[in-house]
């Protein structure tokens, strides 16, 4: 292990210290033998941390140890799988705010990614930044044509020091998979490589570019989201120019009210978006934190979302998508046996579970839920009373769920900000059914056949060579089956002929060997023929006959037709 990771971790140690959570770090089995130094730590006897809920001590320990953890511990906000319900509700409260760096440093670094003078790009830059963020910075600055738009940069210097948290956490997830009792079934060491790659993403400007480009396509003038327009020509990987928008954030409810907004059919409209980013267009908005989300209130009856920063976005591989649009079809009809089914066929459970018993596991607690407003249901506690279950099955969380599980959570807390009487499942069900018609019922048969028609024509004139070639072939595995079948059963022959010259000269060896035992007294010492019984002569005789035939067998030649 490498010095700078060592004394980083014992920085988080001293950090976890501080704030009063010997007890988390003391609880890995690892270090059970020694918690007894928690009574000789400072912080135990003099800390007032102790004296607050252990969630907001672990915020603000985040908080200390940099961006980076602050980062990590939103994404473990929503994996309550393998933290504490407690740890897990304060995490969410964790915001990713970075004292923002100089604009000189800004306007040098778009020069150098651009090649030319910032005043031949933009009209007026903004010194002061609208947002700063641990991965990058925003400006707002005016094309020469009158355009409004952000200038989003990259935060020098920001790769060194990911790497390096990375290399203490995946050090860290590799210690709990270890020695965790629960960290072969969680995969700890894949949780840090999504978020590896969520990391590495962000810090790519050009891929946030595209993702922001293929969502739009995929709302195309939509009444329900709308997407801002990027300036390819301006995008570098650490420089990003988009259309600014202008909206009320989501989060100021008490605006979007005062502006006559329909808050029912503004969260139903954001379920909807939902449902069509995941199931329709498989391809996902996974950052929807209120921060990056605002409500066009020019029609309030009709409110329209804007959505920002594409850094982290998702999508699933359509075994996983059907399952799980099948899953929610299932729990909407209260079909749990049907969703206990998938579970085991999807190998999220193993398959020896039993099916009745997963099945009443999952009716437990899922029948609690229904048939009430989104104000009773609590997204959280449901999935981690769903994880006690997994975890009493054996199901191994999947880590490409992740951003799913994010968003959805996301989904809950606007929703219960904007209309706490939204039934999310009435909303969602007729969606899913919808799907679940389109995807698998004959309609969505037909459509494929057409789909595929024009490469069933392209190859159906090859149809024939193709058959012929397969025909030579299965000819000639035939043959090489046949070739194979006569040396193993010429193997087999020659261990069975093995096995009897073994046998043969083993009888022979013992009938010689009685022989000598017994007859050695009667042997004539003045020489001469010895003087042996009838019986004894047949035992002699009886011995070199096997052990003739063994070493005969031994040069037998082969007979294949034998």
């Amino acid at each position: 292990m490498k010095l700078r990771v060592i004394w980083r971790l014992m920085i988080i140690q001293y950090v976890f210290y501080r704030h009063g959570l010997d007890e988390l770090v003391l609880t890995l089995p690892i270090l059970r033998s020694i918690r007894f130094i928690k009574y000789i730590s400072p912080w135990y006897w003099f800390s007032g941390n102790r004296n607050r809920p252990n969630g907001q001590r672990l915020v603000a320990a985040l908080e200390d140890l940099g961006p980076i953890f602050v980062k990590f511990g939103q994404m473990l906000s929503t994996r309550r799988d393998l933290l504490p319900g407690e740890y897990a509700d304060a995490l969410t409260a964790l915001q990713d705010r970075v004292r923002p760096f100089p604009a000189e440093l800004a306007r040098q670094r778009i020069e150098r990614a651009l090649g030319f003078p910032i005043e031949t790009v933009f009209a007026e830059f903004s010194a002061e930044p609208m947002a700063s963020a641990s991965i990058a910075q925003v400006h707002a600055a005016t094309l020469h044509d009158g355009a409004e738009v952000v200038v989003k940069i990259v935060r020098p210097g920001i790769l060194p020091r990911i790497r390096q948290d990375l290399e203490v956490l995946y050090t860290i997830a590799r210690l709990a998979e270890r020695y965790w009792s629960e960290g072969p079934r969680l995969h700890p060491v894949d949780v840090v490589g999504e978020f590896d790659k969520t990391l590495m993403d962000e810090l790519d400007l050009m891929r946030e570019a595209a993702n922001a480009s293929e969502l739009k396509r995929h709302f195309p003038d939509s009444p329900l989201l709308y997407i801002p327009e990027i300036y390819w020509d301006l995008c570098r990987t650490d420089v990003l120019v988009q259309e600014r928008i202008f909206g009320i954030p989501i989060a100021q409810t008490d605006c979007l009210r005062a502006a006559g907004v329909d808050m029912r059919v503004l969260a139903e409209r954001g379920v909807e978006v939902f449902f069509t980013q995941v199931f329709d267009n498989n391809f996902f908005h996974a950052d929807m934190h209120p921060g990056n989300i605002f409500v066009n209130v020019q029609n309030p009856v009709q409110p329209q979302y804007i959505a920002i920063d594409f850094g982290i976005v998702g999508s699933l591989m359509p075994e996983d998508q059907r399952y799980i649009a099948e899953n929610f079809h299932a729990f909407f009809n209260r079909d749990y046996r049907r969703v206990a089914e998938l579970h085991i066929e999807s190998g999220w459970v193993p398959s020896t579970t039993r099916l009745e018993e997963f099945e009443s596991a999952i009716r437990t607690v899922c029948e609690p839920i229904f048939q009430k407003p989104l104000r009773d249901i609590s997204f959280g506690n449901f999935l981690f009373r769903l994880f006690q279950v997994a975890r009493r099955f054996d199901m191994e969380v999947q880590p490409q769920l992740t951003l799913l599980q994010k968003t959805l959570l996301a989904i809950e807390g606007l929703g219960r900000e904007l209309y706490p009487d939204l039934d999310l499942w009435a909303t969602a069900k007729p969606f899913i059914e919808r799907w679940m018609r389109n995807r698998i019922g004959p309609k969505a048969f037909v459509r494929r056949i057409k789909s595929e028609l024009p490469f069933i024509f392209e190859h159906l004139a090859e149809l024939p060579r193709l058959q012929i070639t397969a025909m030579k072939q299965a000819e000639r595995q035939s043959e090489l089956l046949k070739q194979q079948a006569q040396a193993l059963n010429k193997l087999r022959l020659d261990m069975a002929d093995q096995q009897r010259r073994q046998r043969y000269t083993l009888i022979g060896g013992v009938l010689l060997l009685a022989f000598m035992l017994t007859q050695y007294p009667t042997v004539n010492p003045t020489g001469g023929w010895p003087d042996l019984s009838l019986f004894a002569w047949l035992n002699l005789l009886a011995s070199g006959l096997f052990i003739y035939l063994g070493l005969k067998s031994a040069h037998k030649p082969y007979d294949s037709k034998s």
